[in-house]
């Protein structure tokens, strides 16, 4: 059987150990002292990233009898990908093509030189003042990484609040820590023009932790806000969510149906006959957690077994500090919910480190007695949401969470904090 996987990121090559066992049966440098030192910091990304170089990828697919070929691939009819004229016969297909950054239509953005997250990690140098276009996942994780490495950061946030998609208590803490370290927060506004900006910026908040101020930084950009007032800065960093790879791949050829999100496909991940799709170019959760999740899936069905894709608890994580993360539903009055705050445990004073504000909050089904959705703000909240998410999948009733016992001083143990509270709302 020869299978095509038409795209090279984590999804495709998670789909390839997939197949093949189903088929088979000291510190980072430069983080020390009260600001990271930026060459310290890229030497350390340069090296986990081998200089952005792939070639140590090859071994692990060469492990699994599988043929990278580098180009732009396209289906040139059915049972045929075609990449840069070469010609690959496939009996079964895989469209695993990912996503790119989404730049909105703004008047002048052509103009100026832009970074989207790509840029972003890829650079060598920190700006003196850099606006951040979404407040999403992205924009906050980037705007706090730049601030603490000395930009003057300002989120520009159209929505009603930073993280839009979760639930507002997260977002609005998050705002409020922000605030703190000196990162503008500008909430209910959208950009509406960009030009080139002669002057000199310094950008719109400084960091009240700061002793002396930061020299002029050089000519950037004018931004334009819909509540009319102008924004100056060195460099914008557009963060406006991600659009699925689905152009000039061909895939009208075989019968795909592609919507606003991405390419359709059932529960089983099949887009058509011999043709499956995984991770963000199905737009339906676009993780990375989320694409190895559907390429075990894919695989396992390609394989005849017996598998089909839940979504009822995908979990997320936002890596700011404090952490962010979230699974399941958050919305509906038909639930009920408690909040436990994290000053409330004994292990944030024992934690390491001076540890941010943070809470647990979780939502059940007052009618089924099981939760529903969960969302924590706290150090390494992503680590401790794992319970979370098993429960809400398997549908574990409220009093067997209850009687399990966390340990202690643990951040979960407000997990039963939380419950316990829950409980007395549900009896």
């Amino acid at each position: 059987m020869k299978v095509v996987v038409l795209g090279g990121g984590s999804t495709g090559e998670h789909f390839v150990g997939a197949l093949r066992r189903f088929d088979d049966l000291d510190r980072a440098p430069g983080l020390h002292g009260e600001r990271p030192e930026p060459d310290g910091v890229w030497s350390w990304r340069d090296w986990m990233t081998n200089d952005w170089d792939d070639a140590g990828q090859l071994h692990y697919l060469e492990e699994w009898r599988c043929r990278l070929v580098r180009g732009e691939g396209r289906v040139a009819r059915p049972g045929v990908v075609e990449v840069d004229g070469q010609e690959l016969a496939y009996d079964r297909l895989v469209l695993a093509t990912g996503s790119r950054p989404a730049i909105p239509p703004i008047d002048g953005l052509d103009s100026i030189d832009y970074w989207t997250n790509r840029e972003a990690t890829r650079t060598h140098k920190v700006p003196q003042s850099l606006a951040v276009m979404g407040g999403g996942p992205v924009g906050a994780e980037l705007a706090q990484f730049f601030s603490r490495m000395g930009s003057r950061v300002t989120v520009v946030e159209r929505g009603e609040r930073l993280l839009g998609r979760f639930h507002p208590d997260a977002g609005e803490l998050l705002a409020e820590l922000f605030r703190e370290e000196g990162i503008g927060v500008r909430i209910g506004v959208g950009i509406e023009r960009a030009e080139r900006w002669a002057g000199s910026v310094a950008g719109e908040a400084g960091d009240a932790r700061r002793k002396t101020a930061a020299p002029p930084a050089p000519p950037g950009i004018r931004l334009h806000l819909s509540d009319g007032s102008t924004l100056e800065t060195e460099r914008l960093l557009i963060a406006t969510g991600r659009r699925p790879n689905v152009e000039r791949l061909g895939l009208d050829e075989l019968g795909v149906k592609i919507s606003g999100r991405g390419v359709e496909v059932d529960e089983r991940l099949r887009a058509a006959d011999d043709v499956w799709a995984i991770g963000d170019v199905t737009g339906i959760a676009q993780f990375t957690h989320v694409g190895k999740y559907q390429a075990r899936v894919a695989a396992a069905d390609m394989t005849r077994r017996r598998a089909k894709a839940d979504y009822r608890a995908i979990p997320a994580g936002i890596f700011t500090d404090p952490e962010v993360a979230a699974v399941g539903r958050s919305d509906g009055e038909d639930l009920v919910s408690t909040r436990i705050e994290l000053g409330k445990l004994p292990r944030l004073s024992t934690y390491e480190k001076p540890a941010r504000d943070g809470f647990v909050r979780v939502f059940a089904d007052p009618r089924q007695g099981v939760l529903v959705g969960a969302v924590c703000v706290g150090p390494q909240a992503a680590e401790w949401l794992g319970q979370f998410t098993l429960a809400i999948r398997a549908a574990v009733p409220i009093e067997t969470l209850l009687d399990t016992i966390q340990p202690y001083p643990t951040f979960s143990e407000g997990v039963f904090y939380a419950l316990q509270e829950l409980q007395g709302q549900l009896s």
